[in-house]
């Protein structure tokens, strides 16, 4: 035993042929592991990253959505940005937007016009 072995006894130093085989073991291992990797990386980025990506995507657009769509952000995101994007939008789509606008307010008084209908049938009803 020499006397590094004699020191520290619970770490014995492996004879050359034992070393030898534990780096082949190792050596194999690294095979198998880096094999197994390339595997499960390849499942990952062909079957599952396209939707990763479009969830991320989805995320990021629901955010600009909804600071888009809270007028009340503009006191926290910036009064000013709020203008330029207002102004911006205003200026490009004006006819589109009123367009919009009123297509809305018809389709709007349509189904309050069928609520009131429905209030008046249901309210005949018991009498």
């Amino acid at each position: 035993m020499s006397d590094e072995n004699k020191e520290y006894p619970l770490y014995p130093a492996l004879s050359e042929a034992a070393a030898e085989e534990a780096q082949q073991l190792m050596d194999g291992f690294k095979v198998k592991l880096k094999s197994l990797c390339e595997e499960v990386l390849g499942d990952l980025y062909a079957g599952i990253s396209m939707y990763i990506e479009s969830d991320h995507w989805q995320n990021y657009r629901n955010e600009i959505m909804d600071g888009m769509c809270d007028y009340g952000n503009r006191k926290v995101q910036g009064a000013h940005d709020f203008k330029r994007i207002r102004q911006a939008i205003l200026k490009e789509h004006r006819a589109d937007i009123i367009e919009d606008l009123n297509q809305d307010m018809v389709q709007e008084i349509a189904a309050l016009k069928k609520q009131i209908e429905y209030m008046e049938e249901s309210r005949r009803g018991y009498r």
